[in-house]
């Protein structure tokens, strides 16, 4: 799919994967809106970026703050694309030395990463589908119309959860347990959804890692062996946005890394 002309919304856009991904997108001519919390570097990434692109403060599991992020996007033209990045991370065993889990904790953690995912993709897709088509083309491959495509976030803890992360992996679980339907909800829409699992990535989460337990962590990975970059994240966004046969798939990505138990 084309960007020239188009918006893009990427959630968690502020730093991380979110941020090159919003970087990536406005390179390829997208208007970018990037949405994440009032707290966050949004503005400066916004104008670190360059290219039109917005800063949008929203929590995305209001429905109203993510509205207006739409309302905004659809202002600097037909939004096209949405990544889902926006997230948080949690840990804590199902019982620990202070007992049960805090269920608020679980519930927050099921709310931002999931409900959140949710919410914004359903505001997204139904922006989308007032779209006129436009055509999505590999060079050689036949013309596709198609109205809008999401990518959404999950991770390899959906598969591989580690102790304590009953809470993450469960929201991330759901959000690629749910890719597929939703990509057959919005199949007549002419809207694809897409998921990416990422691995072990190089994000200002890891950074606060001591550098010895980052490198055993990259050492985990088989090949190559080392943290994932948030440019190669961006890449495959830019893949399955430019590749319309690509729908109602969860991508690894994650260098073949199965994560131990702890």
């Amino acid at each position: 799919m084309k960007l020239d002309g188009a918006s893009a919304i990427v959630t968690g856009g502020a730093s991380g994967l979110g941020f090159a991904t919003a970087r990536a997108l406005a390179g390829d001519g997208a208007s970018v809106i990037l949405v994440d919390l009032p707290s966050s570097r949004g503005e400066d990434a916004a104008r670190e970026i360059g290219h039109g692109a917005r800063f949008v403060a929203a929590d995305v599991t209001s429905e109203e703050q993510v509205r207006a992020a739409v309302d905004a996007a659809q202002e600097a033209g037909p939004l096209r694309v949405l990544v889902n990045c926006a997230g948080i991370a949690t840990a804590g065993r199902t019982v620990g030395r202070e007992g049960p889990a805090p269920l608020d904790v679980f519930e927050r953690t099921v709310r931002v990463n999931l409900v959140g995912t949710f919410n914004v993709t359903r505001l997204a897709a139904a922006a989308m589908a007032a779209n006129e088509p436009g055509v999505g083309q590999v060079p050689g491959g036949p013309e596709t119309p198609e109205r809008g495509v999401v990518v959404c976030t999950a991770s390899v803890a959906a598969y591989d959860g580690q102790v304590g992360q009953a809470a993450y992996a469960a929201s991330k679980g759901g959000v690629a347990s749910m890719t597929l339907p939703i990509a057959r909800d919005l199949s007549k829409l002419l809207v694809r959804v897409v998921t990416v699992a990422p691995g072990i990535m190089q994000t200002p989460m890891m950074d606060g890692m001591p550098q010895d337990v980052r490198e055993s962590l990259a050492a985990q990975v088989p090949h190559p062996s080392r943290l994932g970059s948030p440019a190669e994240y961006a890449a495959l966004v830019g893949q399955i946005v430019a590749n319309p046969l690509i729908n109602g798939e969860v991508v690894r990505l994650d260098g073949a890394i199965r994560m131990q138990p702890k």
